[in-house]
């Protein structure tokens, strides 16, 4: 990373965290969920355009419609039948038969359409989920909890990887991933975590708070690589130039859509 991106990087950074954490915890609920529906739409549209690049023709209508459903079904359960997956496969495939031409890539193309509606719809929805979560089991701090653990993880991993990062992690998807940045990562998604823990969630235990900071930051760098891998399929360096020095809206959501599982479903099932 060059000088000049570091510094857009942390210009961005400057503007959108305090504007995001004013959102947070001054606002409604709603404003959240709002910004989670926008920035999960800008990134199907993001991820859509990769498929495009690659010579597919996703089922953008279709994609959208499904992504909706995913969403609500994550953010209301009750609002939206619980047998949705093989439902939208169906809908997907009757779409798909409406048009012609090339077989093999009809198949691809809606095989990726419904791939792109579950990881930003149905992702997209945790993370919109835990905005939801009642006062007394902490507000909006769980989802403080997810963008600090993700964002001190991936700032650790970057600058212990610049600093003595020798081993490879994944060379052929992400060679400036190194086994000595993830270990940074870990370290720096833990110290995230107590520190949001201690603020405003102390109904986790320190032991739980700990392993979820280990799974959201493995969550994320899994969610990175899968993101990486999907651009070197697709022949380009970001997704999008939506934030000068930070790419796409998919390049900021890669790490939090994988990472926003592990949390929603702690909440779920923990008592």
């Amino acid at each position: 990373m060059t000088r000049g991106d570091l510094a857009r990087r942390l210009a961005t950074a400057a503007i959108g965290l305090p504007l995001l954490a004013l959102a947070l915890f001054w606002g409604p609920p709603l404003v959240i969920v709002a910004l989670c529906v926008t920035v999960a739409a800008v990134g199907l549209w993001e991820f859509y355009a990769l498929l495009a690049a690659r010579g597919l023709a996703p089922l953008r209508v279709t994609g959208y419609v499904l992504a909706t459903a995913f969403f609500l079904q994550t953010v209301r359960p009750a609002l939206v039948p619980p047998a949705l997956v093989p439902i939208a496969a169906v809908i997907v495939l009757c779409a798909m038969l409406t048009r012609g031409g090339d077989v093999p890539g009809s198949v691809l193309s809606a095989a990726a359409t419904l791939l792109g509606a579950a990881w930003l719809g149905g992702l997209g929805g945790t993370m919109a989920a835990l905005r939801l979560v009642p006062p007394e089991r902490g507000g909006p701090w769980v989802e403080m909890l997810l963008l600090t653990t993700v964002m001190t993880a991936d700032s650790a991993a970057l600058f212990v990887g610049s600093a003595v990062g020798r081993h490879k992690l994944a060379p052929r998807i992400s060679p400036g991933k190194t086994w000595e940045g993830l270990a940074g990562g870990l370290a720096g998604g833990i110290v995230g975590a107590l520190i949001v823990r201690r603020f405003g969630l102390q109904w986790i235990p320190v032991a739980h708070a700990v392993v979820l900071a280990v799974l959201v930051t493995l969550g994320g760098v899994a969610g990175d690589l899968a993101e990486s891998l999907l651009k070197r399929w697709a022949g380009v360096k970001d997704s999008g130039a939506l934030f000068p020095g930070h790419g796409g809206m998919l390049d900021r959501l890669d790490s939090l859509l994988l990472g926003a599982p592990v949390l929603y479903y702690y909440l779920l099932y923990a008592r």
